[in-house]
């Protein structure tokens, strides 16, 4: 290639050329280029500023005259041109030889990649809270049905020995006692926590009973529902049943 053969780089984005110094001094003229516009020809480190090389070219820098230039501005064929260097500042680098340089185009960011222990951990986290919810969720009601079985077996461990007092007394007194009898307040003296009310009575030819009634609120399996404790006098045998959900009652007292 002859030494006369450049290249200019067009708006800071593509190249142009080979072109003849003629026809670069055309494009000046016509406005096309400017002093600041980079350049090369084969030989050449690096691109340089129009006007660094003004003296080489025979550019004469001055006002551009009224004339009409576009023609001169167009792209000349001619043989394989050699590969011009990197323009500074550009992320594309110089092209490889080619019949004609490619274009340079303007560096474009790559999306970043999600890092793969990211993507596991939330993987991780997603499940381990489906698990926790899942244990929550047989957790809870099992817990408060421990709770509440706790609290029936400690009212009913309170009020067993009533069941003695009933026996004495039918067996003193020939009768069942009832409440307002020496020893059997009012039934709601008995409240406490989980029970009501309890009722001292007969319960039938022969047999003495304690009903106790629970209170519970918003525990619809058992509150105001009640337990009965059943005194057989002549066989001096006590039976129990409930009409709480069994679950919670004890074992003895389970229709």
């Amino acid at each position: 290639m002859e030494v006369n053969q450049w290249f200019y780089a067009e708006g800071n984005r593509q190249q142009r050329g080979p072109l003849a110094s003629e026809e670069l001094i055309a494009l000046y003229q016509s406005s096309r280029i400017a002093l600041d516009t980079l350049v090369w020809r084969d030989g050449l480190a690096q691109w340089q500023p129009l006007h660094s090389l003004a003296d080489e070219i025979g550019l004469v820098v001055a006002p551009p005259p009224a004339s009409d230039a576009g023609q001169a501005a167009a792209q000349v064929t001619g043989p394989v041109a050699p590969t011009p260097p990197r323009i500074p500042g550009f992320d594309t680098p110089a092209p490889r030889p080619s019949a004609a340089p490619p274009s340079y185009s303007p560096s474009v960011p790559q999306p970043k990649k999600t890092s793969g222990c990211l993507v596991i951990g939330l993987v991780v986290g997603v499940v381990m809270l489906g698990i926790v919810a899942i244990l929550a969720a047989i957790a809870i009601p099992a817990y408060q049905d421990y709770v509440t079985r706790a609290k029936l077996a400690n009212a009913v461990g309170i009020l067993s020995p009533l069941k003695s007092n009933v026996a004495a007394f039918a067996q003193d007194n020939h009768r069942c006692p009832v409440n307002g009898d020496d020893g059997f307040p009012a039934p709601g003296a008995y409240a406490t926590e989980g029970v009501g009310a309890v009722r001292i009575g007969r319960f039938g030819e022969g047999k003495c009973g304690v009903e106790i009634e629970f209170s519970m609120p918003g525990k619809r399996a058992v509150d105001g529902r009640m337990l009965w404790y059943e005194y057989d006098t002549a066989n001096q045998e006590w039976s129990c049943s409930s009409d709480a959900d069994s679950k919670y009652v004890p074992a003895q007292c389970r229709s």
